[in-house]
């Protein structure tokens, strides 16, 4: 637990650290202050009271109110910089770990559940937040109003103080006992949390699919179980308390009595007088509280160091794919692109095996093969989402390791098919990679899509806020949209993954069109199972399996009469007799 609260203590700003410092500063005087007003109401009843002298009354109790007024004018100040300090600290955590997020890598994204991330985004952050405004403030008035209390009990009757100060130690090995059980519950909670979440984030963002095959009641049970688990790990955590609540509750209730009792009986005798017993019956409380709520801190304390633990992680997560300290500076990419006997395999089962090709600056090599085969994550290692396990891919000679990441992805344009669009206009999701096209540009682009058409017809036009990944879009426009946006950024390298397999073959023969004429030098590497989208292409793979099995021309694959020519018969409507 040391450990997180040093690491939230750096992520605070200097002038909110020495504002938390006066503000925990204020809550220490203040419990100072608590020791006057039991201190004048023994005046009052010995000195006014039992003595029978008015005179002294008004006094002391207007002392009093002053003393009530300006502890609680303090402790309003010091909430009030709590408050400031700990939106402070959340404020740059979560900035500093979305812009931490946007730097991890492809592997990083792929070990974390998306719910988990926002759990820990959300919900842990909070509990960040609520150390510094709360708990924090809370273990230092518990302590300081136990021993100012206890220091000052002493004073007035070591015995009777004695006497209660015995059965604190009982109440700490019971809170010891409680914080025990409860942590590992604390994390069984959290984690239970996180799966409550992902179901949901999965059901929000896959509700298209659940509403397409009637699912809504499996998702609801689905939901339903994930929901029971964490309601049934918080009852597990408040039962735990529950237990131990009882026990700790008696014994402070112990304390009181001991007080009335004992301050009696030395009243009696002589020891004590009723001034001072005034004072054991007014700071009693500041004796037992702090036992009482030791175990709702502790509770507290076993709940932050969980959430805070798992922020942690999230903070110091590093992307394994990062600049190499010898990378090349490339103002230009000319666009060659050459794989030299490349393997990828993912925990011993390989995806791409000896893949071996070269495409010269301004050419257009296409690749197509069975669903599984290896395509997509060519373009991946192309742009350098993962690192290759064997080999080389060079981009202008030079291998895509040395190359500095953001000059390598800001030239290559990647257009997919399963496309992504943001709660936008189409204006903004088009010129999202190049914030300084102007509207004609955005129009050209556009056009050059085929997506100017629809566009235009919009309500509002380029300025229409489509929903998130494209609500409202037809499969097809939003693979044009996403094509215009990777073209917008005028890529030295032009990714095109099943880009058009959404739109008629007119649409696709046009957008062709458009391809071959763009307005800069550009080498195009297009994944797709239509021959119509690759028979123009300089240079065509076939890959099987993570291997090339076939490579060529269209011409040249349909003599080899193998997977390419079988697919072109397919889809031509040919039968292989007839082709021969």
């Amino acid at each position: 637990m040391r450990k997180q609260i040093i690491w939230l203590w750096k992520n605070m700003d200097r002038k909110y650290q020495r504002r938390h410092i006066i503000a925990l500063s204020i809550c220490v005087f203040s419990c100072i202050m608590l020791l006057v007003n039991p201190a004048l109401s023994q005046r009052l009843i010995d000195d006014v009271i039992v003595a029978q002298n008015p005179d002294p009354l008004l006094g002391i109790l207007a002392v009093m109110l002053a003393v009530k007024l300006s502890r609680e004018g303090l402790r309003y100040l010091m909430v009030i910089f709590l408050e400031t300090d700990s939106q402070n600290v959340i404020y740059n955590l979560r900035r500093r770990l979305f812009t931490r997020m946007q730097y991890n890598d492809m592997q990083f994204f792929d070990s974390h559940r998306t719910g988990d991330i926002m759990t820990r985004m959300s919900a842990d952050l909070d509990w960040c937040r609520h150390f510094l405004s709360y708990i924090d403030y809370r273990i230092v008035d518990a302590v300081c109003t136990f021993v100012f209390a206890t220091g000052y009990l002493l004073l007035v009757n070591w015995k009777l103080t004695m006497l209660l100060i015995v059965i604190t130690p009982a109440l700490l090995v019971i809170t010891k006992l409680f914080s025990g059980h409860v942590r590992p519950r604390f994390v069984f909670m959290r984690e239970k949390l996180s799966e409550m979440n992902t179901a949901a984030q999965e059901n929000i963002a896959g509700n298209r699919v659940i509403k397409a095959f009637a699912r809504e009641e499996y998702e609801k049970e689905r939901f339903e179980k994930r929901n029971q688990a964490f309601m049934d790990s918080h009852l597990k955590i408040n039962k735990t308390w529950l237990t131990f609540f009882p026990m700790i509750e008696l014994l402070v209730n112990a304390i009181q009595i001991v007080t009335v009792f004992v301050g009696g009986l030395f009243i009696i005798g002589g020891e004590l007088t009723p001034g001072e017993l005034a004072i054991f019956t007014g700071l009693s409380w500041a004796v037992s509280n702090p036992m009482r709520e030791l175990g709702n801190l502790i509770n507290d304390l076993q709940r932050f160091s969980t959430s805070a633990a798992k922020v942690i992680e999230l903070y110091y997560a590093k992307p394994e794919i990062v600049d190499a300290p010898d990378a090349v500076d490339h103002p230009e990419m000319a666009g060659k692109i050459e794989f030299d006997h490349v393997s990828y395999s993912v925990d011993g089962h390989p995806i791409l095996t000896d893949v071996s090709f070269s495409a010269e600056a301004g050419q257009t090599v296409a690749v197509m093969g069975p669903t599984g085969g290896g395509k997509t994550t060519m373009i991946q290692l192309l742009a350098r989402f993962y690192d290759v396990t064997d080999g080389e891919i060079r981009v202008d000679g030079c291998d895509v390791r040395k190359w500095k990441l953001d000059q390598l992805r800001g030239r290559i344009g990647t257009a997919t098919q399963d496309v992504f669009l943001f709660s936008d206009t189409v204006e903004g999701n088009i010129a999202f990679g190049d914030q300084n096209l102007t509207l004609d540009e955005v129009k050209d682009f556009a056009r050059r899509a085929d997506a100017a058409e629809f566009a235009e017809k919009l309500p509002e036009g380029y300025d229409t806020i489509i929903g998130e990944r494209g609500v409202g879009l037809s499969g097809g426009q939003r693979q044009r949209i996403a094509l215009a946006r990777a073209m917008a950024i005028r890529p030295s390298i032009l990714v095109m993954d099943d880009t058009t397999s959404a739109v008629d073959s007119e649409t696709e023969q046009y957008i062709q069109e458009q391809l071959r004429n763009l307005p800069f030098p550009c080498t195009k590497l297009i994944i797709a199972q239509r021959i119509s989208s690759m028979r123009d292409a300089d240079l065509i793979l076939v890959l099987e399996n993570g291997r090339i099995t076939e490579s060529g021309t269209h011409a040249e694959l349909l003599a080899k009469k193998g997977y390419y020519w079988q697919t072109w018969c397919l889809q031509y409507g040919v039968t292989e007799k007839e082709a021969v």
